[in-house]
């Protein structure tokens, strides 16, 4: 109803024809109005909406009403009339700011930069002391490509409202921008001098001296901020970065380590000093291997706290030290049973290394603490699939079915999807096809449902026109996937279009990375049944170099033949 309404008003808009009023016409537009406001602050919008275009009936030229109006245009996707209905309200509105305000920010949401810049320029104008208006007309000149533009206006706001943190590091931000660097870097500096006794901003002067490699005033400027804050966590690992600028790796390490044995810094500070380091280690692309002795320094400090395990364990596993990553969160997950991201990353951890026992272990333990959870099912009948015990990962998956809430039908259609592919790889064929059906009536994209449903009706040879169009979704949905490249072709190559087999079980090859031989058996056996049989040899041959070992491959080798074989692929 609402989009209907709009369309209507998008003619009426324009138009601005002024109704005359009376005072009968003035009470029935107020009542009307008043009611529509209740019903929207009621969630009726529907009914509000239809209130509301009412009064435009009754007259177009009220401000408050054409505000209201543009409200619910930018909910349903009207920018354009939202827009013309507010600045319909400006001009109605009797120099109200609150309307030029709110036309402003839009315009300045929606990409309007020109016309938003000329009217915050008015408002700036007419309202000089409203400080954030200086911060939006600059956003909108900045959004606009007008960066100098707003560099002015940051300067227009500072000589209102004196030197901010803030301000400067805008500065320093579009200075940047313009590759104006030593502007940037002065403006910096003005911080510093401003707040010699805030060590921060002399360290981040030193920060960019460090940047550009200039190591000696970036000593200077840590030297001269640890006199303002000997203690200042920044200090200690701005030191650290520049003893491995400089590349003095122990007295980078060291400093950190003086830092975590301190009695007068709190256990919070030592983590964010020890996250801040290992932090500027990987954004610098620098090994992290040595930082595995900081944390067995802070955790033999604070045992207790689970927080520097899970930082420890992140760090380790992202230095493929799994077993030990896992150590660490196994040890989070004995001291906080409820630890709901501590079991999640040891799952990371098994289902990385695919440990299956582990995987099983840490998802049946999570079902019963986690009973709502229902990815630990998914992953619990991963575990079980890997093992071959079919039947318990079908149990797992369908009683994971129930706890998938309602709403969340991909969950959901990922569950039946796994249902399908145990069955089928059970025998089940009918039971796998009835899952794949279920698992697309929830969600028609789920691309992994799509290809394997039609793979093996084509193995089967059963619904081959089905199977084609399942496949070709596919492929539009992911064109440049080699597998699904791969299914396409075989349903052409069981319908006996050989050239159109060939053409994209050619393309599944130029796209694939994995090297794998079941495309190149596949495309031998396509190339024999289109006439080429020493080619087809060729490649049945190269499957075999490539690790491929069936009864089947060997004797097409061996007698020079193709035989049709399910089980080949």
């Amino acid at each position: 109803m609402v989009k209907q309404a709009a369309c209507a008003l998008l003619c009426l808009l324009p138009l601005v024809q002024a109704v005359g009023q009376d005072e009968k016409e003035k009470r029935k537009f107020d009542y009307f109005f008043y009611e529509g406001l209740n019903l929207k602050n009621a969630g009726k919008y529907d009914a509000a909406f239809d209130l509301f275009t009412h009064c435009l009936s009754i007259d177009s030229t009220s401000a408050p009403l054409l505000y209201e109006l543009s409200v619910f245009y930018l909910h349903i996707q009207q920018p354009a009339i939202a827009v013309e209905a507010l600045r319909q309200a400006v001009m109605y509105g009797g120099g109200n700011s609150v309307y030029k305000i709110e036309l402003a920010s839009v315009l300045r949401n929606l990409g309007m930069s020109a016309e938003a810049v000329d009217t915050y320029k008015e408002l700036v104008a007419a309202y000089p002391e409203k400080l954030d208006l200086y911060y939006y007309m600059a956003d909108a000149m900045a959004n606009g490509g007008d960066i100098a533009g707003a560099i002015s206006t940051y300067d227009m706001l500072e000589s209102v409202s004196g030197m901010s943190e803030g301000l400067s590091m805008q500065k320093y931000k579009l200075y940047n921008m313009l590759k104006e660097d030593d502007k940037a870097f002065r403006e910096v500096e003005k911080l510093a001098d401003k707040f010699p006794m805030e060590a921060r901003f002399t360290i981040l002067v030193g920060d960019l001296y460090l940047e550009q490699g200039k190591t000696a005033e970036a000593y200077e400027a840590y030297r001269r901020a640890y006199d303002a804050e000997p203690s200042s966590p920044y200090y200690i690992v701005a030191m650290a970065n520049y003893y491995e600028a400089v590349n003095d790796k122990t007295a980078a390490e060291t400093q950190i380590r003086n830092a975590l044995v301190n009695d007068r810094l709190d256990v919070e500070t030592k983590v964010g000093i020890l996250s801040r380091y290992i932090l500027g280690l990987q954004q610098s692309q620098k090994e992290v291997k040595n930082a595995a002795a900081l944390f067995e320094t802070l955790i033999g400090q604070h045992p207790e706290k689970t927080e520097i395990r899970l930082m420890y364990g992140d760090i380790l596993l992202d230095g493929g030290k799994d077993e030990e990553a896992g150590f660490q969160f196994s040890l989070v997950t004995e001291m906080e049973p409820e630890n709901a991201g501590a079991w999640q990353r040891l799952l990371n951890a098994a289902l990385k290394t695919r440990n299956s026992r582990e995987i099983i272990r840490i998802c049946t333990r999570c079902t019963e603490l986690f009973p709502a959870s229902p990815e630990y099912y998914f992953y619990l009948g991963i575990g079980y699939y890997q093992e071959e015990n079919y039947e318990k990962a079908l149990e797992t998956y369908r009683e994971g079915l129930g706890i998938v809430p309602v709403e969340n039908k991909e969950l959901k259609s990922t569950f039946y999807t796994q249902i399908g592919d145990i069955c089928h790889q059970h025998g089940q064929e009918e039971e796998a096809y009835a899952a794949y059906e279920q698992a697309l009536e929830l969600n028609d994209k789920n691309i992994l449902a799509l290809n394997n449903y039609a793979y093996f009706l084509s193995l089967a040879g059963k619904d081959l026109k089905k199977a084609e169009r399942m496949s070709a979704q596919c492929i539009r949905l992911e064109p440049d996937n080699a597998t699904y490249l791969d299914t396409y072709a075989w349903i052409f190559f069981r319908q006996g279009n050989y050239t159109l087999a060939k053409f994209y079980i050619e393309s599944a090859l130029t796209k694939d990375n994995s090297g794998s031989s079941e495309l190149v058996d596949h495309y031998g056996d396509i190339l024999f049944m289109s006439g080429n049989k020493d080619e087809a040899l060729v490649q049945w041959k190269k499957a075999r170099d490539m690790g491929k070992n069936t009864g089947t491959l060997n004797r097409k080798i061996t007698e020079e033949i193709f035989i049709d074989d399910e089980e080949a692929r």
